[in-house]
């Protein structure tokens, strides 16, 4: 067991390190100039390259995926010369990047041709200050500097040369001067659970991601819960029922439930339950970010969508395996033995059974985590599945990458889960 927990391991993390790889550069090349999404159809070439350099996006492509796969502190330390650490913002509670000069947590900016100093004081704010300034000559002439800016980047100012740059604010872009020459957009890396900013949003992917998986795994946590047991029950039922009215019923039904597409099921108890009777919410409106806990009511017709969709097809998978089961020899000379039925199912059938049903089970949970799409959808729900779609239609490389690789995690945790059912379920599996 030991032996096959430790290949498993590897074989995780191969395939993570194989599909983020594929990922990265089917993005790189399939979402075009992103800049354009940011900044509009009308903005100049000019204003576009600027907003390049600011994301990093000038730098190559390999350079790129380490940064967002290991960080890109690492190579900012070198050139700035100080340790780069993170605190928390007190008023967004999210993480801003400081140099560490001699225990002060410093910053840099540019005004009027001249470089001030930055010092963070202990309640968030920072003041600045006029200190001297160790600037370094350039290999092609003129003298610079490396440090951080106040937007978390590590950058370097051409002394007496300040760029001009088109910055981002709530009231569109406006041109300034005394910008960088040269940018490192500063992250931890994905290994450490920072895949940078949304280039949509403009927040960090963690902050604006963890809240919609939370909504998802709450919605297919309980969806799981109810579509499972009832679908394995239901399943058995008809399987040794075989021919008879309770599994031409069960069957039929729960064909019918598999045909029918998610969004017309959605659509459906919508018209019914949310607008006709009006005994349910039509539409998972959220007005906090606990919402969901609120108001369990938003839950109600996502579940009951999610659930008609499965529970058929479940349904139908353990009834086909129950009655392939008890058709084998040692069932039939078991019952021919004059061995109660019941226990005949319980004891001996229903292990066997269950085989096909949780490999099913396992790979639906993948499908219950990110295939909400079209539920998420019709109902206005804030998950995984919405966040995915909005950032993919953008061509959002950051965040799509996140929660495609948060689903590839996902994937690799069931199927282990899966083996080590089996063994649960026929210890004449072993794995070595």
């Amino acid at each position: 067991m030991a032996r096959f927990l430790i290949r498993s391991l590897i074989s995780a993390l191969v395939t993570m390190l194989i599909v983020s790889i594929t990922l990265f550069f089917f993005l790189e090349v399939g979402t075009g100039d992103v800049t354009i999404k940011i900044l509009g159809i009308e903005s100049t070439p000019e204003q576009r390259a600027s907003y390049r350099a600011q994301l990093g996006l000038n730098a190559s492509a390999w350079q790129r995926y380490l940064d967002w796969l290991v960080g890109s502190d690492w190579r900012a330390e070198s050139q700035v010369g100080f340790p780069l650490v993170t605190v928390k913002n007190p008023q967004t509670e999210e993480d801003e990047w400081w140099a560490d000069v001699d225990g002060a947590l410093t910053r840099w900016t540019m005004k009027d041709g001249r470089l001030l100093t930055l010092r963070r004081n202990e309640d968030g704010s920072s003041a600045e200050h006029i200190v001297s300034i160790n600037w370094a000559a350039a290999p092609q002439g003129g003298e610079v500097f490396w440090g951080v800016d106040n937007k978390n980047n590590a950058v370097m100012w051409l002394r007496g040369s300040g760029e001009v740059i088109w910055v981002r604010t709530k009231a569109g872009f406006r041109k300034e001067g005394d910008g960088p020459r040269e940018y490192i957009p500063l992250r931890k890396g994905l290994v450490r659970m920072d895949a940078g900013k949304s280039l949509q949003t403009g927040r960090p992917v963690a902050v604006t991601l963890l809240p919609r998986v939370r909504n998802t795994l709450v919605l297919a946590g309980i969806a799981f819960l109810i579509v499972m047991p009832l679908a394995l029950i239901l399943g058995i039922i008809a399987g040794i029922n075989e021919g008879k009215l309770i599994d031409r019923t069960i069957s039929i039904t729960g064909l019918a439930f598999t045909a029918t597409p998610e969004f017309v099921t959605g659509i459906f108890l919508i018209l019914i339950f949310g607008i006709w009777l009006q005994a349910f919410p039509a539409v998972a409106i959220f007005t906090s970010p606990n919402a969901i806990f609120e108001d369990p009511s938003l839950l109600v017709l996502p579940v009951l969508t999610l659930t008609a969709v499965e529970l058929g097809y479940i349904t139908r998978m353990t009834r086909a395996s129950m009655v392939e089961v008890m058709d084998t020899a040692y069932i039939r000379t078991a019952i021919i033995k004059g061995m109660p039925r019941r226990r005949v199912v319980l004891r001996h059938a229903l292990r066997n059974a269950l085989m096909a049903p949780i490999t099913i089970i396992m790979l639906h949970v993948n499908w219950l985590i990110g295939g909400v799409v079209v539920v998420e959808a019709i109902f206005g729900y804030p998950g995984l599945g919405s966040y995915i779609y909005r950032a993919s239609i953008f061509g959002d490389p950051n965040a799509v990458e996140a929660a495609a690789m948060l689903l590839v995690i996902i994937a690799i945790l069931t199927r282990l889960l899966g083996d080590l059912a089996y063994t649960f379920l026929n210890p004449r599996i072993r794995y070595g």
